[in-house]
């Protein structure tokens, strides 16, 4: 393994292995029984088969459908569930025999007709299913680049995953369709190295995959473009990632990785900036995994307050009949939620069930994989197994450290009238906890008095709840946070989660010494492991009540390092999904708790990411978990969870932070984030 692999974020790792293994398996299928364990039974294929999700309708006639829309739009009113399951049922190609049959039968333009009859979102998605795919993404680009504004986030999506025999029909429809030149129209409304990126991509020249040459996989140095030099030379970072072979580029990131010890993404985030750092993004996301790169997509177009409709809409029409499965399949690992559920919760009407139909299926209903999303998930497993993870926090020992010092200025701080909360909030900051309980010492030896009661009584509500937990021990802040979580009406079963499934044995001894079920320690026993899957793969199928008891023995009591391949092989013995079982088959605190602890065994970063994420979205704060765990990560992880933070929400925990919290409260948690990524 490259050294530079650590430096990656978990779940950078775990989309790389993912992508490349979905690329062999619709490739070279030599390729993948070398790391397909046995068991999965794949069987070769002669080339890339079927992953749409919409296909040609058998008996198919074009004049019978063309007079069941027109009934179906005759008179007052219209039958819209009519209308869109005849359309979401046929491939576009029968589409456009259907719209040649309207005309000839009844002098009209069955798209002028949808118009009229159809309106606002269920108008754009029924309309652009009825065009022609190049047509589609013609009017896509034509309305990116109209009016005031550009939004080059759809011309990035549309010219770097599309095929040269895509783009070529696109141009053409272009000119058809408007009469204008589509590369004259992007020159005049973009500019810099972004259009010029853009012009390569328009005149579809990629070399085919059978295109690579080992020699020029060591001759075409990205790393001496970028990262050898002052500046980058944009130019070839253009010429190679617009001109050179899927299959090549493959090859040319591993070399990379070998050479600059960090992957290409993190280069491009460093040298480049703007729209041209998020086409070149996308343009290496899509060489190496289309489904991947429209996954991600479809999540950011979802997620949070609103939809994004116009890509929503676009990635789901264009993709139906091309990938959808794959999407469908990345979708699910990435997020732990089918694409399917997540169309359900987040939109409405005759627009949410066209969608489902082009959805295709349900991915959680069984919490069953299909063959190729088991092969993927399994690797997953051992690659996370098999990773060791560098973890870093964001505050580190004060070189310089004085403890008197330190002391005495925390003391002039506080005294007289008022409170120098800077002085106090940089001193606190930018030491490490060890540091923090010299300090507490030396200000009782030296003065006399308590630091924790002068600094409770100088400051007040978030930013006093945050200063003094970074000043307790991270076992007194553990325990404060337990007594917080179970005192007075209700008990906070989220903390009580967060806190004791993420915990260390020596963290939870410390924490409350009287702790009994100590998780096991040492080296990873692969027989046992494999006895532990067939356990809980029999658990889950088996009628008996005791499927939480034995959930309950193995997950509570075994290694992360042993969890992780007990999960792996449970993939193989049941075909489900770890994840989907807990989801489906438990209920209330104890699946919340379940699930707490896959998530941790996975990816711990990315578990906290999401509670962090969770912590400030929509209306309001939950200051106590938001404190929790900044003060709790800062000297173990939390850089790691700035990456997952960014990587999984598009956007870094230091502009949530900024966004969500003001003042002094906020200036301090700032500080512990460490960075803006």
């Amino acid at each position: 393994m490259h050294t530079g692999f650590l430096s990656l974020s978990v779940t950078h790792k775990l989309t790389f292995a993912a992508d490349h293994i979905i690329q062999l398996l619709h490739g070279q299928v030599s390729a993948v029984h070398s790391i397909v364990p046995p068991g999965f039974g794949l069987k070769a294929r002669g080339g890339r088969e079927f992953r749409g999700t919409i296909a040609d309708q058998p008996d198919f006639d074009a004049g019978s459908d063309a007079e069941a829309l027109y009934n179906a739009m005759k008179g007052f009113g219209s039958d819209k569930e009519a209308i869109l399951d005849l359309i979401t049922s046929r491939s576009n190609a029968q589409r456009q025999e259907i719209r040649a049959a309207y005309k000839s039968q009844y002098g009209k333009d069955l798209i002028d007709d949808l118009k009229y009859e159809l309106t606002g979102k269920f108008e754009r998605l029924i309309v652009g299913l009825m065009r022609p795919p190049a047509y589609h993404d013609a009017k896509e680009i034509k309305d990116a680049i109209k009016g005031a504004g550009t939004d080059e986030k759809c011309l990035i999506e549309i010219l770097t995953s599309r095929t040269n025999e895509q783009i070529h029909n696109l141009v053409a429809a272009y000119k058809d369709a408007y009469g204008r030149d589509l590369e004259e129209d992007v020159i005049g409304d973009t500019s810099g190295h972004f259009k010029k990126m853009l012009i390569v991509l328009l005149q579809g020249t990629r070399e085919e995959d059978d295109v690579v040459s080992e020699d020029l996989v060591e001759q075409d140095d990205l790393y001496d473009a970028g990262e050898a030099q002052w500046g980058t030379d944009e130019a070839k970072f253009i010429m190679l990632l617009g001109n050179r072979s899927v299959t090549h580029l493959q090859l040319v990131f591993d070399e990379y990785q070998n050479i600059a010890e960090k992957s290409i993404e993190d280069s491009i985030k460093s040298e480049l900036s703007g729209d041209f750092e998020r086409l070149m993004l996308a343009v290496v996301q899509c060489i190496r995994s289309k489904p991947m790169y429209f996954a991600k997509r479809l999540y950011k177009s979802m997620k949070g307050l609103g939809t994004a409709d116009n890509t929503l809409i676009r990635i789901m029409v264009s993709r139906s009949e091309i990938d959808m499965l794959d999407i469908r399949e990345c979708f699910r690992l990435r997020y732990e939620k089918s694409l399917y559920n997540m169309i359900q919760d987040d939109t409405s009407g005759e627009y949410k069930r066209t969608l489902l139909n082009l959805c295709g299926g349900d991915d959680d209903i069984a919490g069953e994989f299909f063959p190729e999303a088991a092969q993927i998930a399994y690797k997953m497993w051992e690659i996370s197994a098999m990773t060791k993870v560098q973890l870093r926090g964001t505050v580190r020992p004060y070189q310089n450290f004085d403890p008197a010092s330190d002391a005495q200025a925390l003391r002039k701080a506080m005294k007289g009238f008022g409170t120098d909360e800077d002085t106090i909030i940089d001193i606190v900051t930018h030491r490490s906890n060890a540091q923090r309980q010299e300090i507490r010492q030396t200000f009782k030896s030296l003065l006399g008095r308590e630091l924790m009661a002068d600094l409770k009584s100088e400051l007040s509500k978030n930013l006093e709840r945050l200063i003094l937990g970074l000043m307790m021990t991270p076992a007194e802040f553990d325990a404060k946070m337990m007594k917080k979580a179970m005192e007075g009406a209700g008990t906070d079963e989220h903390s009580l989660i967060e806190i004791l499934v993420t915990r260390s044995n020596q963290e939870i001894q410390e924490m409350c010494s009287a702790y009994q079920n100590a998780r096991e320690e040492g080296p990873v026993d692969m027989a046992r492991a494999l006895e532990d899957a067939q356990v809980l793969a029999d658990a889950c199928n088996a009628d008996s009540g005791d499927m939480e008891d034995k959930f309950m023995s193995i997950l509570c009591t075994r290694s992360f390092p042993h969890l992780r391949r007990v999960f792996q092989e449970f993939v193989r013995c049941s075909n489900k999904d770890f994840e989907q079982i807990i989801k489906k088959e438990m209920s209330g605190d104890f699946k919340n708790a379940m699930f707490a602890i896959v998530r941790s065994v996975k990816n711990q970063p990315s578990y906290f990411a999401d509670r962090l994420y969770k912590a400030m979205k929509g209306l309001g704060t939950d200051d106590r978990a938001l404190i929790r765990i900044m003060v709790s990560r800062s000297e173990i992880d939390l850089f790691n969870i700035r990456k997952e933070f960014k990587e999984t929400h598009d956007a870094t925990l230091h502009e949530f932070i900024q966004g969500d919290t003001s003042g002094d409260y906020r200036k301090t948690l700032l500080i512990i984030c460490g960075g803006e990524d």
